[in-house]
């Protein structure tokens, strides 16, 4: 008896060794195998992202009139702080500003404004802070506004002369259109192919502003939110 159970205990001990050595030669195995790394597909639509120079990339989400307003400081504050603390000139910094959802109106430039402020004004709940209005140009890119308007002064132009770029929501632009020309009693794709032939500089549509910042992100842009 004495010997049967010694044998019983070997054999389980043997066999646990075994299991725990089959165990180990799982793990080590898995462990030794290829990681399947992610890698996004490219797309002829999106290379310009990568076109843009600069060793930092930042992409300013904005979706409000006021993150539209914030955009245009964020983009400019990205210079001034690589500036002032690196020492970076503004081409080692790649700044993409998108204008989605009710940002987008801020994509279309005076003739735009001058045009259809009155419309676009109703449709996103913004009036000129001074006059109490609805716009008659693109208040972003006048530096008269100071602190009553998010952008600080900070305008388009001068952010844009510094290097940024605009990724415009298309779907938006899509919307806008229909709105503008039910109020306006015009052809919406007319007006559609107003606006986009009337886009501030430096913009490049997008199929939609939340593609873009897919799309950014998958090009090594920091993602940053203007609320």
């Amino acid at each position: 008896m004495k010997h049967q159970r010694t044998t019983r205990r070997a054999v389980l001990s043997g066999g646990g060794a075994a299991i725990a050595g089959f165990a180990m030669g799982s793990t080590n195995a898995a462990a030794q195998a290829p990681a399947t790394s992610f890698r996004p597909a490219r797309h002829q639509q999106d290379e310009w992202l990568d076109r843009i120079p600069g060793r930092h990339r930042t992409f300013v989400d904005c979706a409000t009139v006021a993150g539209a307003g914030e955009g245009m400081l964020y983009a400019n504050n990205l210079y001034v702080a690589n500036k002032n603390g690196y020492q970076l000139n503004e081409n080692d910094v790649a700044v993409v500003v998108c204008l989605r959802h009710f940002a987008t109106v801020f994509a279309y430039n005076d003739a735009m404004w001058g045009k259809y402020g009155k419309a676009m004004s109703n449709l996103v709940q913004f009036t000129d802070p001074k006059t109490k209005q609805p716009p008659t140009t693109n208040l972003l890119n006048s530096a008269d506004y100071g602190m009553s308007l998010p952008n600080f002064g900070n305008t388009i132009a001068s952010v844009v002369k510094r290097g940024t770029h605009f990724a415009v929501c298309d779907m938006a632009t899509h919307f806008f259109a229909e709105q503008l020309g039910s109020i306006v009693k015009a052809d919406p794709q007319a007006v559609y192919k107003e606006l986009v032939s009337n886009l501030i500089p430096n913009s490049h549509l997008f199929a939609a502003g939340v593609v873009a910042t897919n799309r950014a992100q998958e090009y090594g842009y920091t993602l940053l939110t203007a609320l």
